[in-house]
This record gives C-alpha cells, sequence and structure tokens, in this order.
C-alpha cells in the first residue's frame, strides 16, 4: 500500500502510519507543507489524495505532481514550485516544469477544489504524465517522462490536510472511476459491451464493432436542446435568434471500437459555423453545460470546421478532407475510439484517418448543435457504411454547393497528366527541383555557372516535344540554356559539368550549332533563325523564350524556338531518348511547357492568350467557369486566404478586369487587386496578399501598398466601396507605370517602375465573395501616362505634403550630395545621383549643405548587386569640412579605419544607423532600432532628419523609425554610406523651405489659389522669421479650408470648410490645409455638441500634417513622433506629454458658437483665442510651417472654420498674465522655494499624488519594464498607474527633466533615477497626514527580486535579520559588511538608502535578475530597487560600503552616499524602481 515518505516539510505531520499528513497552525503558515511518496511511482498505477480540510486564511491550495528527487537526500523547499532537476507540478490550471510553465491552462483548477476532492496523478507505461481529478482523467499534461519518479504533494494555502486514497492498480492505461463516478451497474454494462466486440467483419473495411443500440442522449442537455425519438434525436430551439447553447452527451460513455455516429437532419442558412463533434471526460450528470463545448478547457477533444480542437485550443489546424462547416443535410457524421486509444471520424462512412492518439478510456460522445446545425439523430449501424463513388465525388464538392458551376477542368488529374513529362529526381550535383519536378534550377547561380544537368523522367515518344521554357537568367557568365537528347537513363547517369562533354549517345544544341558526343555536327545551324544572329547564339536567349526539341519517326531530331521550327536538324537519332535541359551560364531557371497543355490549348482559338485564373490559388477560394470565376465559398464563416492570379504575366497595356457578381454584408473590408511578379507556381498563399513584402503592389481600400507597405493614401478610388456589379481592373503601361480602372475609367498613376512580367491578383476580401473575368483587352496609354503635364494627373499621382514623403526625379532644387565623397564613388546627374564604380566599400556621400532644423535628405535605392554583402548605412556627421580630404575619409562605416578616423582628436560627431543598429563614432548606443536595412530592394526610399527637439529620425520609405539619436548639434550634414549590395542611389528630397512651396502646390485646391508669385507663397525660412513683420501677412489665400487627411470618423462638406464626427468620440482629428502664417489666426465655430460624452474639442499645432490616415492616433494628445502642441481641457501637451496645466482656457467648457483659435506669432509663440480674445502663450519655439490641428472629441462634433483670416490682431486678454511654457515639469500645488545657501531657485519635483506630468503614451522600454513586472506576479492592487513615469535617456530629455533636483524640508538634493521605470504604488493616508510630499526627502533603496513580493505585503522596507511573512529571513546582501566582516561598531541592523540610484542600483543592493522576455524571448536582466521618502533627521549619512574606487555621482562625495536609519516608519514607498539590461 502506498504511503508518504517521512522526510518532509517544516510544519508537516504524519498519522494513520503514513497515509495521512496536515500542515500545523494552518491557520498562521502557509507553505512548508512538502510532502513525497514512499516509493518511485509503478507504471500505470493512480497514486491519489483526498483533501479532508481546507482554511480560508490564504489563497491558492494543493499542487501536485512528480519529480526526479529522492526525498531521502532531497533538501525540501519551501513549496513545490521549488522542486528542479526534473519535476513537473500542477499548480492551480498551469503545468510547470522545473518552476517555469510549459502549460497555461490544462484541467481543472486545483484551487477550485473543496473538501472531499481527490487528486492524483499517474505515469503511463509510454511515459505520459496524467493528472485525475474525482477520477476523471484531464488529459495528458507532459511526455517522456524519466522512468524513476515520485510523487509530490503539496499542502499549500487553503489546503491543510490529505489522505492517500487506497491503491489503485487497476489502471492500466484505463482512466480511473472515482467514488460516486459510475455504478456497478453500469461499469458492469460496460464491461459485457466490450467483451461483445471481438467478433471481426472481414469483408468489411473496417473491423465488426459493437452495437450502439443502447446509445441514447442523456437527459442533461444544452438549455435550448429537446430531445425527442426515445432521447435519439435532439434538436435546438429558436434557431434563428440562437446560434449555441446547443451540447448534448451519450447517457453513458462509449466502448473502444465502438462506432458512435449521427446524420445531420437540419441546417439554417443564417449563421457561422456548424456541427461539432468529439469525446469528453466529463460525465454529463455532474457538468455544468457551457455554451459551447470548445469552451471547455480539460479532457475533450473536438472536431470544428476541419481542425482538430483539444482542451479548447487548436492542435490541428487541417484534418481529414472534409469541413463540418460545409456539410449538407442528411450527411453523416461518426467516430470510433479504437482499443489503442486513436480517435477516428468517419465522414459519410469514410475515414478521415487519426484525429488523436491519446484518448482517454472513459469518455462521453459530445455534439454541439451550433450555427447552423440545428437537428441530429443518432443512427443504427455496425460498422461505417460506405457510398457509391460517385456520391462520394458529389460530397467532395459540398464546398461550393451555393454555386452549381462546373469545377475548372484542371483540377482534376486525368491519366493524361498523370503520364506527363516531368524531370527526373536525380540530376546534377548544382541543380534543384521545384513545381513537382516541373521546374529545375541552379539555386546558386552567382557562384556556379555548369554542374546544372536535368532529364526528363521517361523516353520521349514518337513526334513528342520537350519544350522548356527559360524563366530566369543572371548578368554574369557566357553561355545560356542548352537542350537535346540522350540515350543514358537518369537513374544511375554520372552527370557531367557540362552535357557537350558526353563523348556517346547524346545530341544537344549548344551555341551556334548541333553538338554530337562532344563534337559539332553542324556548325552553321539555324542561321536562317532570327533569333540566332549573335556568335553566341543561344546566350541571346530571353527570359519567357522556349526552346524545344522533338525526335520525329524517321529518326531525325528538330528543334524549336518558341514554337517556330529551325533550319537544320540531325538524323539517325535512335528510340528510346531522354530529354536532356543544361541550365548553363547566365541560365539560372527552366520550366518544362507540357504537351498536355499544348494539346488542350489547340482546341480553342487564341486560348493560350485568354486570361484565366490559375488553378493554384488560397485555400479558401474555388474556380469554375473555366477558369472565368472566383469564388469564396463559406464567405460568412471565413473572410480571407482566398488569392487569385492570372493564368499568366500581363502584356503591356493590357488590361485584366474582373466584375463582382456577390457581396456579403458581414464582414468589413472588400476586395483588393494589384499585380505582383511571384509565379503562382512558386508563391506560398498567405491569408491576405498585402502580407508579400516582396515584388508585389496592391490596392487595398483607397491605399496603395508595395511589399506590405503602405506608400501612398487616398488614392483616386477606394474599393471597400464598390457594390455589386462593380468593374475593377488594372494595367501595367508600356512605360512601367501601374493604373487601375473602376468601371472603365482610369483612375491614374498608382505606382511608377513596375517591371514586366507581373502576375494580376485578386485578394477576395471580406464582403467580396465571388467575381468573374470580363472580356478585357488592351487600353491606349499614351495620353494616361503622360497626364502628369497637365491637372488631370496632378489629382492622380502621390500627394507629397511634407518634407518626407515627397519622392522626385532630380532638379535644380532637389538636394545636392557634396563633391567630397569617396574614391569609389562616381557622382551624376548635377550631383543628384551616386554611383559606387567599384568594389563593395568606400562610398561615403554626403550632403552639399547642413541640414536644417526639421529638414529632411532623402534617397531612393536605385540599383542592387546581390554578390556582395551589407547594405547602406545612414545618418548625421559634422566631419565633412572645407578641408577634408578625400583620400582621407575612412572607407565604410563599418570598418576599422572609421574607428580610427572617429577616435583622432581633430574628429568630429557621426551617428549612423548600420543594419538594425545605432552608432555613435564607432560605439554602438542602440540595438534593434529598426527593420534591418539589409533588406533594401530597388525603389525603396531612406531618409535622414535632424529634428526640431535635435534628434536624429531614420524614415523608410516615408515611415518615421522613431528617435536614433538625441543631443544631435546644429549644422550637421546627412552622410550615406554606399556600401556592399546597394550600388546606386538619387536623391528624392528638397531644401525645407521649397518643400512648403510644393506642400502648397499639393494640398491647396485650384480655386483657393491666387494669382501670385512663388516666394508669396513660400513662406520664409525659419531662420530669418523674425525679419517678418505684422505687416507682411499673406494676402495670397483668403481662406483656410480643412485638409483631405483626417481620422477617419470624420466626414467633411460645406466645400471643406465643415468637419462632422459620423461615429464614436475619437478618431476625428482634422488639419487645416497648409501651414499658418505669422499673425494669422486659425479659427472654427462649434456648431454642435453631443452631451453623451465627456471631455470635448482640442486645438492646436503639428509640426506637419499628418497624410497616413492608418498612422493617425485615436486622439491629438498621442500624436508624439512630431512635434505637437496641443490644448486639451486646461492643460498644454507637448507631442504627448502634459507640460502646462492651469493654462487659463477651458476647452471642456466651450459652449454652442463659441470661436476657438491659434495663432503663432514672429517670435514662434502658439497663442489661443476663445470669442476672439488672447489667452496668452500656450508654447513657446515652435517649428515653423505649423498646420493648425484639430480634435473633435467627446462632446464636440461639428466645427466650421471661419473663413475671414484678415482680421486684425485680436486685443489680449487684461485678466491673464501670459506665462512661458517650459519642457520642465511644473506643479501649481507648489511654489519655489529660495535655497538661502546658494541663491538658486529650486526646480521643484512632481507630486506623485498630483501627477501632471505623465506621458500619454509608453516608450518601448517602458512596455520591456512592465513585461518583466507582469513576471513577477504583483498583486495590481499594490500600485497606482496613473503616476507611473519611464527615465530612460528618451523620456526623461524630451520631458526636459533636470539632472537633480531638491526636496523637504530642509532642502536635500536628490537625483532621477535616469534609466529606471517606475511603476508608483499606492500610498498610505498616512503619507498625506504627515504632508511628506513637501517636508520629507526623497531616496532609492535597491533590494533583491525574490525580496519585492514581502517588502510589498509588509507596507514598509525590511532591516537585514528581520523576518517577513512565511518566514522568510532578510540577510544582508553580498559584499556588503555582515557579521563577520565588518568595521568595529557598524550595526548591520540597518535601512540602507541613497540620495543617488546610481549607488542604491549597484549589484550589491540590486541583484541582476535573469529573465526571458514573454514578447521577444530575449534572455535580458532586470534589477530593483524602490523610491522612498525618507524623515529627515531619522537618518545618517555616512560614505558608501560596497568598495567603490572612483567617485559614483558627480553631484555627491563617496563620503555621503549612503544613508542609514534603524527608525521604523521613517520610510514610505511609493515607487517601485525596474531597470532592464
Amino acid at each position: 500500500m502506498a504511503t508518504f515518505h517521512r522526510k518532509t516539510g517544516t510544519f508537516i505531520s504524519l498519522s494513520n502510519n503514513n497515509t495521512s499528513a496536515s500542515r500545523n497552525n494552518p491557520t498562521t503558515e502557509f507553505n512548508n507543507g512538502v510532502i513525497m511518496s514512499n516509493e518511485p511511482l509503478c507504471d500505470d498505477v493512480l497514486f491519489e489524495v483526498r483533501i479532508n480540510k481546507k482554511v480560508n486564511s490564504w489563497s491558492g491550495s494543493i499542487e501536485i505532481g512528480v519529480t526526479t528527487c529522492d526525498p531521502s537526500t532531497f533538501t525540501f523547499p519551501s513549496s513545490a514550485t521549488g522542486f528542479r532537476e526534473g519535476t513537473w507540478v500542477m499548480l492551480g490550471s498551469s503545468i510547470l516544469k522545473d518552476g517555469q510553465s510549459i502549460v497555461e491552462e490544462y484541467g481543472q483548477d486545483l484551487d477550485q477544489l473543496n473538501e472531499m476532492d481527490t487528486v492524483g496523478i499517474l505515469r503511463t507505461s509510454s511515459g505520459s504524465l496524467h493528472f485525475y481529478i474525482n477520477g476523471i482523467d484531464q488529459g495528458s499534461a507532459a511526455s517522456n517522462l524519466p522512468n524513476k519518479i515520485y510523487a509530490v504533494i503539496d499542502l499549500y494555502g487553503k489546503c491543510s490536510e490529505v489522505s492517500l486514497v487506497r491503491d489503485n492498480s487497476q489502471h492500466g492505461g484505463s482512466s480511473p472511476c472515482g467514488a460516486g463516478q459510475l455504478s456497478n451497474e453500469m461499469a458492469n454494462m460496460e464491461i459485457a459491451e466490450q467483451e461483445s466486440s471481438v467478433v471481426m467483419m472481414m469483408t468489411s473495411p473496417l473491423p465488426s464493432l459493437p452495437s450502439n443500440e443502447h446509445l441514447v442522449f442523456h437527459e442533461r442537455i444544452g438549455s435550448l436542446i429537446k430531445l425527442s425519438n426515445n432521447r435519439r434525436t435532439a434538436e435546438r430551439r429558436r434557431p434563428l435568434d440562437e446560434f449555441n447553447n446547443g451540447v448534448i452527451m451519450t447517457n453513458r460513455p462509449i466502448s473502444d471500437d465502438q462506432l458512435f455516429e449521427i446524420r445531420l437532419d437540419r441546417l439554417v442558412d443564417k449563421w457561422s459555423g456548424s456541427i461539432e463533434v468529439g469525446l469528453t471526460t466529463h460525465n454529463p450528470g455532474n457538468l455544468d453545460f457551457p455554451a459551447t463545448m470548445t469552451n471547455i478547457r480539460s479532457g475533450t477533444i473536438m472536431m470544428s470546421g476541419c481542425g482538430i480542437l483539444t482542451n479548447g485550443k487548436g492542435t490541428r489546424r487541417e484534418y481529414g478532407e472534409y469541413n463540418l462547416d460545409e456539410l449538407m443535410e442528411g450527411d453523416r457524421i461518426g467516430m470510433i475510439r479504437k482499443s489503442n486509444g486513436c480517435l477516428h471520424y468517419y465522414i459519410n462512412g469514410v475515414d478521415q484517418g487519426v484525429a488523436s492518439t491519446e484518448t482517454p478510456k472513459t469518455a462521453w460522445a459530445v455534439v454541439d448543435l451550433y450555427g447552423m446545425a440545428v437537428k441530429v439523430t443518432i443512427l443504427d449501424c455496425l460498422r461505417p457504411q460506405t457510398q457509391p463513388e460517385s456520391v462520394r465525388g458529389q460530397r467532395a464538392n459540398n464546398i461550393i454547393r451555393q454555386f452549381r458551376d462546373t469545377i475548372f477542368a484542371d483540377e482534376l488529374e486525368d491519366e493524361q497528366q498523370r503520364d506527363r513529362l516531368t524531370f527526373h529526381s536525380n540530376c546534377a550535383n548544382h541543380c534543384a527541383l521545384t513545381n513537382g519536378h516541373m521546374t529545375a534550377f541552379r539555386p546558386n547561380p552567382l557562384e556556379d555557372f555548369n554542374f546544372g544537368i536535368a532529364m526528363t523522367n521517361r523516353c520521349l515518344r514518337a513526334n513528342e516535344t520537350f519544350r522548356v521554357r527559360l524563366d530566369s537568367t543572371v548578368d554574369k557568365w557566357s553561355g545560356s540554356l542548352e537542350i537535346g537528347v540522350t540515350e543514358h537513363p537518369p537513374q544511375d547517369f554520372e552527370f557531367p559539368c557540362t552535357m557537350t562533354n558526353m563523348r556517346s549517345g547524346t545530341w544537344m544544341l549548344s551555341g551556334s550549332g548541333i553538338m554530337h558526343n562532344g563534337n559539332p555536327l553542324n556548325e552553321d545551324f539555324a542561321s536562317e533563325s532570327q533569333q540566332f544572329q549573335q556568335p553566341d547564339k543561344l546566350s541571346k536567349l530571353k527570359v519567357g523564350d522556349v526552346i524545344g526539341v522533338t525526335r520525329r519517326e524517321d529518326g531525325t531530331l528538330h528543334f524549336s524556338l518558341n514554337d517556330r521550327e529551325l533550319a537544320i536538324e540531325a538524323g539517325n537519332v535512335p528510340e528510346n531518348v531522354y530529354g536532356v535541359i543544361d541550365i548553363y551560364g547566365q541560365a539560372s531557371q527552366a520550366s518544362i511547357v507540357n504537351d498536355v497543355d499544348v494539346c488542350r490549348n489547340s482546341h480553342h482559338v487564341s486560348s493560350e492568350d485568354e486570361l484565366r485564373f490559375h488553378r493554384r490559388h488560397g485555400r479558401n477560394a474555388c474556380i469554375s467557369n473555366g477558369g472565368r470565376t472566383a469564388i469564396r465559398p463559406n464567405a460568412r464563416g471565413e473572410f480571407n486566404d482566398a488569392i487569385l492570379m492570372s493564368n499568366r504575366p500581363l502584356k503591356d497595356n493590357e488590361l485584366f478586369e474582373v466584375m463582382i457578381e456577390n457581396m456579403v454584408d458581414r464582414w468589413s473590408g472588400s476586395i483588393e487587386a494589384g499585380l505582383t511578379t511571384i509565379k503562382p507556381e512558386d508563391i506560398e498563399f498567405p491569408s491576405t496578399m498585402t502580407d508579400i513584402d516582396f515584388q508585389t503592389w496592391m490596392l487595398s481600400g483607397s491605399a496603395i501598398m508595395q511589399d506590405g507597405f503602405t506608400i501612398k493614401n487616398t488614392y483616386t478610388c477606394d474599393l471597400d466601396k464598390l457594390s455589386l456589379n462593380s468593374r475593377i481592373g488594372m494595367v501595367r503601361s508600356v512605360e512601367g507605370n501601374l493604373h487601375f480602372y473602376i468601371n472603365g475609367e482610369d483612375m491614374g498613376v498608382a505606382c511608377y517602375n513596375i517591371p514586366q512580367n507581373v502576375y494580376a491578383v485578386i485578394d477576395l476580401y471580406g464582403q467580396c465573395a465571388q467575381v468573374s473575368i470580363t472580356s478585357g483587352g488592351h487600353v491606349h496609354m499614351a495620353v494616361a501616362d503622360h497626364l502628369h503635364h497637365g491637372s488631370a494627373a496632378h489629382e492622380a499621382r502621390p500627394r507629397p505634403t511634407t518634407n518626407e514623403s515627397l519622392t522626385q526625379t532630380p532638379d535644380s532644387t532637389n538636394h545636392r550630395f557634396s563633391q567630397r565623397c569617396g574614391v569609389n564613388i562616381a557622382l551624376k546627374n548635377n550631383a543628384s545621383s551616386a554611383e559606387r564604380t567599384k568594389s563593395f566599400n568606400h562610398g561615403l556621400v554626403f550632403s552639399a549643405d547642413p541640414l536644417k532644423s526639421g529638414e529632411m535628405f532623402e534617397v531612393r535605392v536605385e540599383r542592387l548587386a546581390s554578390q556582395w554583402s551589407g547594405s547602406l548605412a545612414i545618418g548625421l556627421t559634422s566631419m565633412i569640412s572645407d578641408n577634408t580630404a578625400v583620400d582621407h575619409l575612412p572607407s565604410s562605416a563599418s570598418a576599422n579605419d572609421f574607428n580610427d578616423f572617429t577616435s583622432r582628436p581633430s574628429s568630429k560627431t557621426i551617428w549612423m544607423v548600420c543594419d538594425c543598429q545605432v552608432k555613435k563614432n564607432a560605439g554602438i548606443i542602440c540595438e534593434n532600432y529598426a527593420p534591418s536595412l539589409q533588406r533594401l530592394q530597388v525603389g525603396n526610399l531612406v531618409g535622414v532628419k535632424r529634428g526640431v527637439d535635435n534628434t536624429m529620425h531614420i524614415y523608410l520609405n516615408g515611415r518615421d523609425l522613431g528617435v536614433a539619436a538625441c543631443d544631435i548639434p546644429k549644422n550637421v550634414f546627412a552622410v550615406i554610406d554606399v556600401y556592399g549590395m546597394v550600388e546606386a542611389i538619387t536623391v528624392t528630397s528638397s531644401p525645407l523651405k521649397d518643400m512648403v512651396s510644393q506642400l502648397l502646390e499639393y494640398s491647396t485646391p485650384s480655386h483657393v489659389i491666387r494669382s501670385t508669385s512663388t516666394e508669396s507663397l513660400q513662406g520664409d525660412d525659419h531662420d530669418n522669421d523674425n525679419d517678418k513683420r505684422e505687416g507682411d501677412k499673406d494676402t495670397s489665400v483668403k481662406s483656410f479650408i480643412f485638409h483631405e487627411s483626417h481620422g477617419k470618423n470624420i466626414k467633411l462638406f460645406n466645400a471643406g470648410l465643415t468637419a462632422q464626427r459620423m461615429a464614436s468620440y475619437n478618431e476625428a482629428i482634422v488639419f487645416s490645409n497648409r501651414h499658418l502664417q505669422s499673425n494669422s489666426v486659425f479659427q472654427v465655430k462649434i456648431d454642435r455638441l453631443n452631451e453623451n460624452w465627456s471631455s470635448s474639442l482640442m486645438i492646436g499645432v503639428v509640426e506637419c500634417c499628418l497624410v497616413d490616415v492608418d498612422q493617425l492616433p485615436i486622439s491629438a494628445i498621442d500624436v508624439t513622433k512630431k512635434v505637437c502642441c496641443i490644448l486639451q481641457a486646461d492643460s498644454v501637451y507637448y507631442s504627448g506629454v502634459k507640460v502646462k496645466d492651469y493654462f487659463g482656457a477651458n476647452m471642456d467648457t466651450l459652449a454652442v458658437g463659441d470661436v476657438v483659435g491659434v495663432s503663432l506669432d514672429e517670435d514662434r509663440q502658439l497663442h489661443v483665442y476663445i470669442n476672439g480674445c488672447d489667452k496668452g502663450v500656450a508654447a513657446k519655439d515652435v517649428p515653423p510651417h505649423c498646420f493648425a490641428i484639430i480634435d473633435l472629441y467627446g462632446q464636440c462634433d461639428q466645427v466650421t472654420i471661419l473663413t475671414d483670416e484678415a482680421l486684425s490682431m485680436p486685443k489680449t486678454d487684461s485678466s491673464f498674465n501670459s506665462c512661458e511654457v517650459s519642457s520642465k515639469v511644473e506643479c501649481s500645488d507648489y511654489r519655489e522655494k529660495v535655497d538661502s545657501e546658494d541663491g538658486m531657485k529650486e526646480k521643484m519635483y512632481e507630486s506623485p499624488l498630483n501627477d501632471i506630468s505623465r506621458e500619454s503614451s509608453k516608450c518601448d522600454y517602458q512596455s520591456a519594464c512592465e513585461r518583466f513586472k507582469s513576471l513577477l506576479g504583483l498583486p495590481e492592487a499594490y500600485f497606482d498607474s496613473t503616476h507611473n513615469r519611464c527615465y530612460c535617456e528618451a523620456c526623461y530629455k524630451l520631458r526636459g527633466d533636470e539632472l537633480y533636483y531638491k526636496r523637504g524640508d530642509p532642502l536635500k538634493d536628490y537625483a532621477i533615477p535616469i534609466g529606471w521605470c517606475r511603476f508608483a504604488l499606492r500610498v498610505h493616508q498616512r503619507a498625506r497626514v504627515l504632508n511628506v510630499f513637501e517636508r520629507w526627502h526623497v531616496a532609492f533603496h535597491g533590494t533583491r527580486v525574490e525580496a519585492v513580493r514581502r517588502i510589498l505585503d509588509c507596507g514598509d522596507l525590511l532591516m537585514p535579520g528581520d523576518t517577513a511573512l512565511g518566514g522568510f529571513q532578510l540577510r544582508p546582501p553580498v559584499g556588503h559588511f555582515d557579521e563577520k566582516h565588518k568595521p568595529d561598531g557598524f550595526d548591520i541592523q540597518q535601512i540602507f538608502l541613497s540620495p543617488t540610484i546610481k549607488y542604491s542600483g549597484q549589484q550589491v543592493y540590486a541583484h541582476k535578475h535573469e529573465f526571458k522576455d514573454p514578447k521577444t524571448s530575449k534572455l535580458l536582466f532586470g534589477r530593483i530597487a524602490f523610491q522612498v521618502w525618507v524623515k529627515p533627521g531619522s537618518y545618517k549619512i555616512g560614505a558608501q560600503t560596497i568598495g567603490a574606487n572612483e567617485q559614483l555621482d558627480l553631484q555627491f562625495d563617496n563620503s555621503e552616499l549612503e544613508w542609514s536609519t534603524k527608525e521604523r516608519g521613517a520610510t514610505i514607498l511609493y515607487g517601485l524602481l525596474i531597470k532592464i539590461e
């Protein structure tokens, strides 16, 4: 009989011959209650305990598992989760291995068990671990367990006493039955049925199965189920109103090898999803029926759709040949649990294969009448009934039952296709096969040029043509594709380096003639062919050319090019020859063009030119109507995975057009269309085509996307607005431009520089469910592609509105490269293009002029060379000067001479982004800054910008990748390293003042612009703004309107003067159509308020108009990547950070009819106006050329622009004193004090209880710290997230924090914790009573990770020697003084603090803790410290005691770094600090 081992946890007492265990003092102690089995577990024998007693003092409960640790020699930890060295423990509903979670949700929650419930563990003979709760198997929790393992039980938390249940040795692979689970009568019935299942029917494809005559549905059912027919029929009530709560189960567990089969009697065509069928270990007599069985998280296996779900989670995405959601009325569904534990499903009698290999022994059949499924009946049958082949074929096509068209003929494989020519699997060393052995290629065509031979899988028949199409080439070698025949079979052939070296039985077309056994047969071969006029004739083959070889019945060998026979042939070729190709030299890939395809197409006039859908497509799409119609059959159940492609590349000026024939109103989004260079045979279809990141151009909604990135918004048509019978087409013009057509009308140029040989792509996405190809045809693009010379193309081409979004052809207004550049650089096109002429390095180029604040320098990649590794690098530098010699420049941004160059005393600083790293001179300052620049493609845009806040930003295809570096000085040049695979670039950006002119050209409607000179529209450069006087106002533009780019909930009308929010309370940002001129006022009148919401309108200015609608935030205060000053309520926000409170004008109090406006004065100060009254300066040093920004938020849902802009400047509100905005935090609750010692004004620290400066958005570092905090398992009740603050380098500089502040009475310096992130703690009420916010000092206390929870539980810091909850005793930190190593008279039982985190955050106090980031899976280190208030006079100031040899903080001497106190209650916690390394 099993017993507990006599060695136990500290607080455990054993009784009843070591079969019962209890935890001493259960109401005061919650852990140290570990017990283990006396002997190792035997295979297939259940070790089970019963919970005798529980207490309610604690959280958590019993924990159970197995371990390889021997209890006689093992030192027990405080809890089972502390076991290591091969331990599996069930904690709550999770499975942990060696303390790390491996299964998040498994089985019933142990914390929910009651007294007298049983818990058990079992190791199967196959090495799997199973847990049992009340006798019910919860399924496999782990596999491959060691042979020798002990049971481990932890009487933790609420669980205080357990007893062993008697031995269960009869569990040899079967599920145990706990008390009250099955009556003896039921058990006897099951045994009798198992004994009756011995007979086998040899004539059946399946074993003879026991009768299920006695199987009926259980009387306990889902809330909407009605039973009839003696409980053999189940029906869901109100099927048109309800779609779930239709779970039914059998009256008893099913037996081994017993078929349970039901018939689907009724469906409704309303819902998505349908019937689900499976097994469960849950007894229907005790089960609380869920709304759907997939909600059950233990002991359940279900087939749903075409997948298998185990415990609610998908374990097999694709199973069998049928989808349950596609079955029709009358279809049958069955399942068998075989004696070996495998579960099989049967659809209409057809075995779908093994669905699960580990099925519990005791399991009830369960059916979920979900969605479309309404009624089922249990069938009486001994085995699955097979159907005639014709019926099964009909069932296989049920997936398109609502479409009665004929399935596309190419989907069915006939005898002729099975006998088609393919390449033999045995090929030369440098050759590989793909596409079902129809395509051969050299994987490394730039490294090798030969050994590319491939042969046919069989001999060529008489008059059979072996045709091969050249798919791709490289521009490196001489020679090209060679074709011929050989007598050598491919099975055992030893391939030479090239077939022209063969000296027997071989005829090859090579170069200018036929080679027979390596010797020229006819030097003048094919002299009459126009394709072979050069000396090396086959080397002139183009991609797409088809060459062929045919052996005629008379033994002559004929060659053809593009199906035109060449003039001269070879003779006396024997029978039984194989086709052979040599992918040599420039040729890198070739594919067989089958005679089957040619013969099939020969029955149709010009059928090979007819555009159809390719037979390969997304898994949710079907082709019909001879390849002209595409459908998404389950359009209400699936919204994606329905990509179609054309059967061939489009010709120049050829229109590919489809008509929308069916739509559903269930999803958002609709059809997407575009072009790609990827062949249908080579593509692995994603769920949607916009996921493709290579050579693909798509129109999605009104956005143009290239390689998955949005390159243009607000295209002239919106596919999401198309209706039934609308037509959409696409054309690649001769000039290489992409045009889209809607109902025959050209929408203008969408993209430029589209390569040839592109395939049309249609994505049946969202609402679009069926399309058909129209006749299409060719269009005349001569006018369409040159519209950019007129007004029509002005609407169709991209609309650049800011410096960073412009891409232009080089002209006199563009940026230029400096003449000082790397020795391998050649400048062209008036220094607007740079090309590396040789090698892979010495390609540094610089901008000709320094960049102004807010100015971007952008280039386009023009040419790549794939033989080199590495790629372009970009950044800013002050290293270029008039006396910088070209030969003194480093070879590249990553070379050793670059490090030497930047380390010279006379050298200036350089900031570069290389790959995904940011470097400052030779050192790396940021890892994983952005997507790797190694992935650049031809046409990609890369830019660098010096922000007005002295930061460096990198832009990729117009997208701001964020701050790369800070503290960038003035007069820096753009620097680009044309390195590695990037060989040529062209400037696409223009100087800043030219950008404003172009912005007005694109963003201001023509009816608003008056006849004026260019200078009157440009405004002044920001360096000369002070020269502009009030009388110099711009009179050329009489009124503002709203910009066409706006939030998704905005509708513009009244000629763009009125903006209305159509839905929700946010995502309603609008901009002015042009930037603000000095002393001009942008004013709007509030037309309507909605009292259902809180808060109201926000107003301010933004550095540039955010044209990319998809990147607009939900509210204006979330604009953080651009300089944005916003007034919200009575607070001023600067790029998302609150910098001022109680401004003097409250936006939330405005009423209907009120007028609010903004203006910039000559000193670039932002003024806010309410009803014509100036409320003062809200912000200073605003960037030039700002746009007005309005957020119709909360109550405000409609505004109109006041058109009279020529108003004189309104008078100032005398009741308001203008105040300066500062980047530093100011708290209205505290006033500046005078420091009597140094006369300096105190820079106040923010109040943690009235924080007016928290960030409205999180940086990546703060998010990483939050993930580490979540791993600590700290209760959220301890924290107050409203006062969290990130002190990373970027955030504290953005706020403008000082490094040191003074606090308390008397004042005492402390340092802000740079590099850490603070998570504010809830502060006890006594902090307010004691007024600690003003009177106490600020300090820091470093600690270990394992002590954090104990400190928070106690609510105060602990001294060395203190005992926390659970018996945890705090020890002096390693490396600090302790009882054995300390100076005479030093007391170690004190709390140690410091005014700087640079001391408290040292390894001695704040130990590094290694962890795995849940998001990135990287191994990182975390440190923990507390920010505290400390009572003045309660502590002593002393020297550092950690053995530091250098000054740790410049503000504090090492002799005053350590504060110590023995006074309890002299500290108050108010922040948990985390640092990630």
